[in-house]
Parts: C-alpha cells; sequence; structure tokens
C-alpha cells in the first residue's frame, strides 16, 4: 500500500473525523489518499485557525485533534497553536509536510527545522524517515497527546516518504482505563476534610470532564462544602449552585479571595500550574488537598500537604463514599461572602448608558444563550468580566484561554463547537483586535454553513494593555488604531452583519441573531473607562467594609 494510504487509514483508526488546515505541494499525496476517506478535511484560511480549531476539538472531545500544513511558512504558522494546546492540555495532533529528505535537488529552500522547532513546544515530535513506521508513530502521537496531562505532538512527513510503499498493518487503539488513587490517600484525604472547620473546594482546569462534573455534583451534594472555579474550569458543576462562590479572575482584593483567605482547608480538584494561582499557601498556614490525574508540581506559594492522584472522577466518588459530614464545618462566612458578592456583581445589568457597560453586556448575554449553549471568549479585559459575571451551567460551555491567552483564538474554537454541536447555540465574543487576527475564518464559517454569532467588543484599542498601563501611571501612548466598518466586512464575506446602536436594543439583537440561521457578526460599542475603578478600587473598599 502507499505510505500515504496507510497514513489515512491509521488516522482512521484512531477515530480522526476532521482535519483542519492548509495542504501545500509537499501534501498532495495525503490530499489524494483522503479523497476516498471518512475524515473530512476542513480547509481554512490560515493554519494558526486551524491549530486553534483542531486543540479546541481536543478540549470539546478528549479525543486528539488534528491539523496539517505544508513545510516551512505553513509548519511555523502552527507554533503559537501548539503552545495554545501544550499550556491549555488539549489533545492536538500537528501533521507537516517536507521536502524529499532522501535525493532533494532544492537546496535550503523553504527549509526550516521544524521538529527542532516544536520540540520545547509539545510533547513529541518526530520526523517519519521509513513509510514501514507510519503506524507506530501515528499511534504513539495520538497516545501521548490524549494521555495525562493531554497535549500537543507532531508528526512530519517528507513527500518522498509519502510516495513510497509499505506493507506496515495499521495499529489499532489500545484499551487502557486511568490508575485510580490507593486507598489510604483518600482516607487521608477524607480525615483532613473531616478535621478542617473552614474546608473550601475548588474546581479547576483538569476537573472540566463529564465524567468529573457528575462526581463532584454528588460530593457537593452530600457535604454542602462551598465551591469555587479557575477560569478554565468554569461550568465544571452548575454555577447556579446556591454553593457556588464565584470564579477566581482577580489576583486578591475582591470578595471571592477573601472567602479563600478565611478558609483552613482549600480541596484543589484539577487545578493546573498554567493558570494564574487562585491562592498563595504560607508555611503553616492554609492547607491544601491535591486532587489530580498527576502528582503537585511543587513551588513557593504550592505544597500541598496530602496529594489524591490518580483518575478525578474515580477519587471524587471513593472521597464521597469515606466523608461525612460534619457539625464542626462553618460556613457562614463564605455564604456572606457570596450573598454581597452577587449583589456588587449584579449592579449595572441594565445601565442603560452607551457605547455599553460591561456589566450590561454579559448579563444579556447571559439573558440570551441557553444553559447549553457555548461561548467561545478570546483574550482581552472583556474575559475577566465573563469570568465573573457569566454563570456557566454546564462543562466546557465557557471556552477561554487562561493559560497561554493568546488572542485571535475566540473565533476558531467557536466555530469547531458550532461544528460538533450542530444543535447548541455557540457564541464567539472577541475584541476588535483579536477579532482582526484571525477574521478571514468568517469565510471558512460562511462556507461550512454553521450557525454562529460573532460578538465584536469595539473599543478601538488594545483595551487591555490601555488597562494595565494605566493601572501602572504610564500616559496612554501607543494602543489606539482604526477598524472596518463591520456590517460591511461581515456581509462581504456572506455573513449578516449588525450594529448595536443602545444598550435596550442589545438583547433583542442578540436573541434574533441566535434564532436565525447562519453567520451573524455583531458591532458592539464598548466602554471599559471605568475597569480600573470597577475592578480593583471598589472591591477593595466594600471588601474592606464587609469586613
Amino acid at each position: 500500500m502507499k505510505a500515504s494510504d496507510i497514513f489515512v487509514k491509521a488516522l482512521e483508526a484512531e477515530g480522526v473525523e476532521y482535519i483542519f488546515g492548509i495542504p501545500g505541494e509537499e501534501n498532495l499525496d495525503i490530499l489524494n489518499s483522503l479523497k476516498g476517506s471518512s475524515i473530512k478535511l476542513i480547509l481554512t484560511r490560515h493554519e494558526q485557525a486551524a491549530g486553534f480549531m483542531a486543540a479546541t476539538y481536543g478540549r470539546l472531545t478528549g479525543k486528539a485533534g488534528v491539523c496539517m500544513s505544508t513545510l516551512g511558512p505553513g509548519a511555523t504558522n502552527f507554533v503559537t497553536a501548539a503552545a495554545y494546546a501544550q499550556l491549555g492540555a488539549m489533545p492536538l495532533i500537528m501533521l507537516t509536510g517536507q521536502k524529499p529528505i532522501k535525493n532533494s535537488k532544492q537546496g535550503q529552500f523553504q527549509i526550516v527545522d521544524v521538529v527542532g522547532m516544536m520540540k520545547p513546544l509539545t510533547k513529541f515530535t518526530h520526523q517519519i524517515m521509513g513509510a514501514d513506521t507510519i503506524p507506530a508513530k501515528i499511534r504513539e502521537a495520538f497516545r501521548l497527546a490524549q494521555d495525562e496531562r493531554p497535549g500537543a505532538t507532531h508528526l512530519e512527513l517528507p513527500e518522498d516518504i509519502a510516495a513510497d510503499d509499505t506493507t506496515a498493518p495499521v495499529i489499532e487503539k489500545s484499551q487502557w482505563r486511568r490508575p485510580i488513587a490507593e486507598e489510604k490517600a483518600i482516607i487521608a484525604a477524607a480525615e483532613m476534610i473531616q478535621a478542617a472547620k473552614h474546608p473550601l473546594l475548588m474546581l479547576g482546569a483538569g476537573a472540566n470532564r463529564k465524567t468529573t462534573s457528575k462526581m463532584l455534583k454528588q460530593f457537593i451534594e452530600k457535604t454542602k462544602i462551598p465551591f469555587f472555579s479557575t477560569q478554565m474550569g468554569k461550568g465544571v458543576v452548575d454555577e447556579s449552585s446556591p454553593l457556588f462562590l464565584g470564579t477566581s479572575s482577580l489576583s486578591s482584593g475582591d470578595f471571592l479571595h477573601r472567602a479563600i483567605d478565611a478558609a483552613d482547608l482549600i480541596i484543589n480538584v484539577g487545578h493546573d500550574v498554567v493558570e494564574k494561582p487562585p491562592f498563595f499557601m504560607q508555611k503553616g498556614g492554609l492547607k491544601v488537598i491535591h486532587i489530580n490525574y498527576i502528582t503537585a508540581a511543587i513551588d513557593s506559594v504550592y505544597f500541598p500537604q496530602q496529594g489524591v492522584v490518580g483518575d478525578i472522577a474515580n477519587s471524587m466518588w471513593q472521597l464521597t463514599e469515606k466523608i461525612e459530614p460534619q457539625a464542626s464545618w462553618d460556613f457562614s462566612y463564605f455564604m456572606r461572602v457570596k450573598e454581597r458578592n452577587e449583589a456588587h456583581l449584579s449592579e449595572g445589568a441594565d445601565d442603560p448608558r452607551f457605547p455599553i457597560y460591561p456589566q450590561r453586556l454579559v448579563a444579556d448575554i447571559r439573558r440570551a444563550m441557553p444553559s447549553d449553549g457555548i461561548i467561545g471568549l478570546d483574550n482581552g479585559v472583556y474575559k475577566i468580566w465573563f469570568s465573573r459575571n457569566y454563570k456557566a451551567h454546564a462543562p466546557n460551555t465557557v471556552l477561554l484561554d487562561n493559560a497561554l491567552a493568546t488572542m485571535g483564538a475566540g473565533l476558531p474554537s467557536a466555530m469547531t463547537a458550532s461544528l460538533i454541536y450542530p444543535d447548541r447555540k455557540v457564541m464567539a465574543i472577541c475584541g476588535d483586535g483579536g477579532f482582526m487576527m484571525n477574521s478571514q475564518e468568517l469565510e471558512t464559517a460562511v462556507r461550512l454553513g454553521l450557525n454562529l454569532v460573532v460578538v465584536i467588543l469595539r473599543d478601538d484599542a488594545y483595551g487591555m494593555i490601555k488597562w494595565k498601563q494605566e493601572n501602572m501611571d504610564f500616559p496612554n501612548f501607543g494602543l489606539d488604531y482604526g477598524n472596518p466598518d463591520f456590517v460591511k466586512y461581515a456581509e462581504s464575506y456572506g455573513a449578516k452583519g449588525h450594529r448595536v446602536e443602545s444598550s435596550e436594543s442589545m438583547l433583542s439583537l442578540l436573541e434574533h441573531c441566535l434564532a436565525e440561521p447562519g453567520v451573524h457578526v455583531i458591532d458592539v460599542p464598548v466602554d471599559y473607562s471605568e475597569n480600573h475603578q470597577i475592578l480593583n478600587i471598589d472591591i477593595q473598599k466594600m471588601s474592606s467594609e464587609f469586613d
């Protein structure tokens, strides 16, 4: 069999549904082999967007997403997506082409060391040097990408190897289950929780899986221990729960961090060190139980006293079986904090000012979206507003990146969600800066027939950096730009363009766009001028008064 054919058959054996990317001359054998395959090629307009889409497929399904590019500039365009998947623990396979390696006649034209380039950004990178090794290398790339902690892997297939013949058979997927935590660790953790006076449950990115969500819900229902989430842990347990305290979005000083500071034990489920630490440990103070698939990485602010290492869902099930609620537990302070925090966060939800006020924006989007609707957030100051104010009701319904925190990922990630879940409402929420980094993918979304609402928050500047600039007492300089007419821009791609003219019209326009099929782009002027006041001064002042 031709090597490119066995390559595609090996991908089929892994259950690959889509390959996202832009083929080049060096991929033509693979492209030809894909013609009769069950795998669908999703042609994008930029390799970076293809990488973001494939990584998001991995995030949503748990199966490695696959993207493909040519050599040289196509491969280098995968670098940001590789880091996005690696830091965000999203299983991703990157396939890149290469010039012939046996009898190259083109010198160094377009040739860079892609394998060497990918080494610090991936769990595994390899140039395939013989057709007979293809099945094993594909199996290994998928195994490593999907194994805990998930991440990015890369395979380079030179065009002369792709054209060779081979008799190597496809290697079928292995059957395996994750190891579970030993009973002694479970008993020790249960004893620590029962001995605490103010235990608090924290849900991180690693807990954002369906089976884990179910077991955590059972644990919370039995123990009544209050919980909070990191930004990438949003929605693990329904945030409308009366025991949900909030999402850790700021570094300190807000109501939620006052509750965290009052805890004597944090039950830390699935926290990933790539996220900003939601709490800091001090010697002799706060105790922490680390519940995760892998052991804790220790540093000066995180040194848990007890580890429970193994499948998280199983660990939570075992803990629920072993633990008994204690009369000595006191959650009264946490509940007072929750009451004041929710009152604070609700302020401005109906503010009539225009350009639209951030709290009004978040409130209207939450009102418009169904409980299983998915929002894909790009990166900007608005991400803080959504992580704090937008309550998620199910796992992976708030797709934000608090690991690499790259701009340009919001639109591609939402497109993938719409592709995978065509019957669910999906919305991309992007700043004007992040949107323009991959705005060409509107054509891809229209061509694929996706149902998608794209909300562009326009402040005509890199708003997050302007906010930081103000906070650090620097003068306003170097961060303002112009924008196209986003309504006409959307229409030029075959999408439907809309512009919000008043705060009162926002909700009805969102509801209209969600109800109508196709790709809708909404230009929303926003006012970030009070970010500093709202996020810093007011919160610290109110927290101080509360204490």
